[in-house]
């Protein structure tokens, strides 16, 4: 008899707080399992030292027969407590904390949805802050639990038990290594489609396949623009021409206007000589006025036909922004010229000028006297 006793008594292993043993689980409970570890009496294994993460149920994770690999946590003669969960954490640690030295991503799999965000395991518990999941809003997480998702470490501290994790930080990544890779193709002639961003007073931002360009607002339309939200609006599909290209600084330059019929490809199917139109005074000069007649198109009405009467200056009768009647006098498409005449409508229609509705003598229209002046001047001299 004292010889079996000594026997099993040799057959027990000899334990130590902190050591690694392999056991089988003999019972499951609620909130804790035993396992045969070799040892005189069972030890525990609480539910808290399973996971990292929270469990609900022993029997959630374990089953009588499972072999386990646990680690020491607490033994004295009465009793023997066990951690799957140390075991776990120790290994993790380590491969964590090279992972974030080496920048590495990582896949994790979303293992709950919480307050401010989500929960992971990695052998010990990671956590995503709601503004590190997405680059943009989201307002229900609810649809990630089971999600996988790639990751970068952003905080780790062991001490503390503390993983802070973010797939916000792949996505930028990815978007940054994208608009490197745009940024070297890019060459200045190259026409490309690209979305419109946003806009400013100065211009609008086209994306172009992962980066912004400028389109400047002089490079919006052939004609004269005040506002981009004229020409365009955020979201509209474009064609755009690269202008230059900066890679140090990142700046592009780009122009809708280039990928446009000019102004005065068809100036000829839109303009005839003889032709009465309507046109806006954009600029005053000392001899006569720009008028715009089509879209990029101005063209000159010298002072002599702007009205039928003498004048000084065109500003007497014209202002910057006048809406006005143009005969057509000439097309010029391959000097990019057109003469034009405010004179000749009003002799037309014949009736005096708007611009001087005082004005009711006949004139010649070059010297400001009137023809009864000139007669009665000759008439004298046979008196």
């Amino acid at each position: 008899m004292t010889d079996e006793m000594n026997q099993e008594l040799s057959e027990i292993k000899p334990l130590e707080l902190g050591d690694i043993v392999v056991g089988t689980v003999t019972k499951v409970e609620e909130k804790h399992a035993l396992i045969d570890a070799g040892y005189k009496m069972d030890g525990i294994l609480p539910i808290s030292e399973l996971s990292s993460l929270h469990v609900e149920k022993v029997s959630d994770v374990l089953s009588d027969g499972d072999t386990l690999t646990l680690k020491v946590i607490k033994l004295t003669e009465e009793e023997l407590v066990l951690s799957k969960r140390a075991i776990s954490a120790e290994k993790a640690w380590s491969e964590l904390k090279e992972a974030k030295e080496e920048n590495k991503t990582l896949e994790v799999e979303i293992a709950d949805v919480v307050k401010g965000g989500l929960v992971v395991d990695l052998g010990v518990r990671g956590f995503i802050p709601a503004s590190l999941v997405e680059k943009h809003f989201v307002e229900d997480f609810s649809s990630y639990k089971g999600k996988t998702l790639e990751v970068k470490i952003v905080e780790l501290e062991e001490e503390n038990n503390k993983l802070i994790l973010s797939h916000r930080a792949v996505l930028e990544e990815q978007e940054e290594s994208k608009k490197q890779d745009v940024l070297q193709s890019l060459e200045a002639g190259q026409v490309l489609e690209g979305t419109v961003q946003r806009l400013t007073d100065f211009g609008a931002f086209v994306d172009i396949g992962g980066i912004d360009g400028l389109v400047h607002i002089s490079q919006l339309a052939h004609h004269r623009v005040e506002t981009p939200s004229e020409v365009v609006k955020e979201g509209d599909t474009v064609k755009v021409k690269v202008l230059s290209v900066d890679r140090d600084n990142e700046r592009i330059s780009l122009s809708i206007k280039e990928t446009l019929p000019g102004p005065w490809d068809n100036v000829s199917e839109v303009l005839q000589k003889g032709q009465v139109v309507d046109g806006t005074v954009k600029r005053l000069v000392s001899f006569g006025a720009f008028v715009e007649v089509a879209p990029g198109v101005e063209g000159l009405v010298h002072i002599s036909e702007i009205a039928n009467k003498h004048i000084g200056t065109p500003s007497e009768v014209l202002e910057q922004g006048d809406k006005v009647k143009v005969k057509v006098l000439d097309v010029n498409p391959d000097e990019k010229r057109v003469s034009l005449s405010i004179r000749a409508t009003l002799e037309e229609e014949n009736r005096p000028s708007k611009i001087d509705p005082e004005y009711n003598k006949e004139t010649d229209g070059n010297t400001g006297f009137s023809l009864g002046d000139m007669i009665g001047d000759q008439l004298k001299k046979y008196k």
